[in-house]
């Protein structure tokens, strides 16, 4: 009878084992099936944050608020499953209908975010960008805009004025990424490529360090209608440089009038006397003018051998180029006077 018992309790086990090999199986399946299920978005593609410092059970809270998950928990619990609870990355995600929850953890381990982009003209100005990176959706800000003076401090050159020291190039960055860390960027980029032009300069240039070199750059952005001219006008201010010559450049004088220029630069604003008025002062304004790009600094600091003195624009873009004052009053006189 023993022997009976001992059977039948042996039969039940088996019995309940493969009864919870069973429930194990289903589950396993209904798990996977679960896991390869597409995610419900309230809209495709959907667009959504995480921002800096942000929990995994945060970004899980808000993805159930809208709709993308039937539950907070199922995300915090994969993650914790993976050991990636602790490895999500802040910025902007979009995901397609279709995606699941694995892939959707995966998105949010590897920072695969989208990417956005904020190009930088050349020849605009320091102001310019600032109010580009201001007016960008995709650009997070904190608390209170940077001043220009803390700016400088916290990339590295205290006290020294921003202007012209921002690369202009398209900038392609993780959507939510900070106004600082992209004018880092760009501060970072400039400096390379100033101090590459630098290291490989002509002999014997009117410019005793890098800066003057980016003023001077700044100042030939802004003068050239296009761009086969720069080198030709970067030779007429090396040339005035080095006899002493003064620049007398129209677009420093209307650098130094700020808000007041009204578009018409006036007789009386060439004579009115400003640190920015090459007219009235020798040599190099204090500061660049412009954010000047790769070709400037090249034409600035490997300019051809000319003997111009002096350009006038033509009206299409282009200039003409004198050698005396003779031929630059005759050039005046036929492309902006209307003389023949």
């Amino acid at each position: 009878r023993r022997h009976a018992s001992s059977r039948s309790t042996m039969r039940r086990l088996v019995v309940v084992s493969l009864l919870l090999l069973a429930l194990a199986a289903l589950a396993l399946v209904a798990g996977r099936w679960w896991l390869d299920r597409p995610l419900a978005l309230p809209a495709t593609p959907y667009a959504f944050d995480v921002r800096a410092g942000a929990s995994l059970t945060a970004v899980a809270r808000d993805l159930t608020a809208a709709g993308v998950l039937p539950d907070e928990r199922v995300l915090v619990a994969l993650a914790r499953w993976r050991n990636v609870d602790r490895s999500i990355k802040a910025g902007n995600y979009e995901i397609v209908a279709g995606v699941t929850l694995p892939q959707l953890l995966d998105k949010l381990t590897q920072g695969d975010v989208t990417q956005a982009s904020l190009t930088v003209v050349e020849g605009s100005t320091y102001a310019e960008l600032r109010a580009l990176l201001a007016a960008d959706p995709k650009v997070a800000r904190a608390g209170d805009p940077l001043t220009d003076a803390e700016l400088m401090r916290r990339i590295g050159a205290p006290g020294a004025s921003p202007e012209g020291w921002f690369f202009p190039d398209t900038y392609f960055f993780a959507a939510g990424s900070g106004e600082f860390a992209l004018l880092q960027r760009a501060h970072q980029l400039m400096r390379t490529r100033l101090d590459a032009a630098w290291s490989a300069r002509a002999p014997d240039l009117p410019l005793k360090d890098p800066y003057e070199a980016l003023i001077l750059a700044s100042i030939v952005e802004k003068e050239t209608g296009r761009p086969a001219d720069r080198p030709l006008v970067a030779s007429v201010f090396i040339n005035r440089l080095r006899i002493g010559m003064r620049l007398q450049t129209d677009p420093t004088v209307i650098y130094g009038l700020g808000a007041r220029f009204d578009g018409n630069l006036r007789k009386r604003d060439l004579e009115a006397d400003t640190p920015y008025n090459t007219y009235t002062r020798d040599g190099l304004p204090p500061t660049p003018i412009a954010l000047p790009g790769q070709r400037s600094l090249e034409a600035v600091l490997n300019p051809p051998r000319t003997s111009y003195l002096y350009f006038v624009a033509r009206g299409d873009g282009t200039s003409e180029f004198s050698s005396n004052l003779g031929d630059h009053n005759r050039a005046v006189a036929k492309f902006q006077k209307g003389g023949r």
